[in-house]
């Protein structure tokens, strides 16, 4: 098992939260249109999670997924291009927040439907091992996705085929706004116990915690020994949708929210640091930051003609409507 860094840990957890308050900006300003769902608070669960993997590993994740892709590796500024819709995203814009991929670092994708990405990643995995690949995965899914049919499929078809698929569990309390407690019946961990998997519990605002509880998982993966389960419990400081910054909802009591801020993984991690050590990271994450802004903000818009382009992998081009 490799040694946690600290300092590594650090850069991801900071770089990931400089993102996504950049990105809520944008939402306001008009730039990023339709909104995103902020990962602020949930940061020390994708740079945990992402630094126990090596580079070749795999990677899948959910709507509130910016974090997992810049965990990964992903380049800041065309992750943020992305999001903006613009020509030079690692999608050419046309993923946007909820679907960004970005293949060289083994990122096979965000995906909006609940629960999806664990399906996807466990026979993406099951291929690249029957090739004869030495590839484990991670999967990111929220509390909400643990009653739906196509992950518990995923869960029965891993364990049966002993896939090395780690499945994170990213429980913030609320699938939406719907309390965690009103929605899921026994256990997070009991629902991957039942089909035989490990199961464990970690503190998700410490990122070296989730450090070592996938680093384990992980080389119990790597020689053999199946898909694993790690539920993450950790507190999303914003709002599920940035639409609620218009529509104010309420369903969280403040004191709720004050106590879920008070364990911010930004904070827990980079008190592990000297000061100057931090105010070096933090500096050295602003300029990358806005040099990221710069170019996307720059970058253009994808020409509408090409609307139809890249639907298959063959090339093929779609034919427009018509009688």
């Amino acid at each position: 098992m490799r040694a946690a860094d600290p300092v590594g840990l650090y850069r991801t957890v900071r770089l990931i939260r400089r993102f996504e308050e950049r990105a809520v900006e944008l939402v306001h300003s008009g730039h990023i249109v339709g909104g995103i769902h902020p990962y602020l608070g949930q940061e020390g669960i994708a740079a945990g999670v992402c630094a126990a993997l090596r580079a070749e590993d795999l990677v899948t994740g959910t709507h509130r997924g910016h974090g997992h892709v810049l965990a990964k590796g992903a380049d800041p500024a065309r992750t943020l291009a992305e999001l903006l819709g613009r020509e030079t995203g690692l999608n050419r814009g046309r993923g946007g927040s909820m679907h960004a991929a970005d293949l060289s670092v083994g990122v096979l994708g965000a995906n909006a439907i609940v629960g999806a990405s664990g399906a996807i990643l466990t026979g993406a995995v099951w291929a690249r091992r029957r090739r004869g690949d030495d590839v484990v995965g991670a999967t990111f899914f929220g509390d909400g996705a643990v009653n739906e049919g196509m992950l518990l499929e995923a869960f029965n078809l891993a364990a049966l085929w002993r896939v090395p698929v780690l499945f994170v569990c990213e429980n913030n309390g609320y699938a939406t706004t719907m309390p965690v407690a009103g929605a899921v019946a026994g256990t997070i961990t009991g629902r991957a116990e039942a089909f035989g998997m490990p199961a464990a519990v970690v503190d998700g605002q410490d990122p070296e915690a989730v450090r070592d509880a996938a680093a384990t998982a992980v080389a119990r993966m790597r020689a053999g020994g199946g898909p694993e389960l790690v539920e993450a419990r950790t507190y999303r400081f914003d709002a599920h949708h940035t639409f609620e910054h218009a529509v104010r909802l309420d369903y969280r009591p403040p004191e709720e929210v004050a106590e879920g801020r008070s364990r911010d993984p930004v904070d827990i991690q980079g008190a592990r640091l000297p000061a100057a050590e931090r105010a070096a990271v933090d500096a050295e994450v602003e300029s990358t930051l806005d040099a990221a802004a710069e170019f996307a903000l720059a970058s253009p818009e994808p020409d509408p003609a090409g609307a139809l382009d890249h639907l298959y992998a063959s090339g093929l081009t779609a034919r427009t409507g018509g009688g």
